[in-house]
């Protein structure tokens, strides 16, 4: 399947999937970014993505960020829908530098990996009674 993407900078590569076996493809860092200690920044990631009806762009992080800058993303992993493609809409990698110093990601740095998941919508269907037993709380099968 084809999709449709445009560079901010064209002068930085495309994303590439390393390796065959590769299911995330590495997302660069535009431009130079320092994020200070204990702080929420944005790095551009220098990409537009029309991502395809029924996907959904998951944006995480690679497994090496953490344990080599100090930086994670807040939130887990972000999500890039349907229709976030505009002329405008460059794909920005939040971050959170849990270091105790500030971290400076160079321009062309890996700063994060895009992995396309299929999606399904649903319709809710409201009923008055769940089944009748309760698996039990937060962690119980652990």
């Amino acid at each position: 399947m084809k999709v449709k993407i445009k560079r901010v900078d064209p002068s930085l590569p495309l994303p590439v999937y390393e390796t065959d076996g590769s299911v995330g493809f590495d997302i660069l860092a535009r431009e130079t970014t320092t994020i200070s200690s204990g702080t929420i920044e944005l790095i551009p990631a220098n990409i537009i993505v029309e991502v395809p009806k029924g996907y959904m762009l998951v944006v995480a992080s690679r497994s090496s960020t953490p344990r080599k800058t100090g930086l994670t993303p807040p939130h887990g992993f972000g999500i890039i829908d349907h229709d976030y493609c505009g002329p405008e809409d460059e794909i920005k990698i939040q971050v959170y530098n849990f270091s105790g110093e500030p971290v400076q990601i160079e321009r062309g740095h890996k700063i994060a990996q895009g992995v396309f998941v299929r999606i399904d919508k649903f319709e809710w269907e409201e009923v008055d009674e769940m089944r009748s037993e309760s698996r039990g709380g937060f962690g119980s099968t652990g």
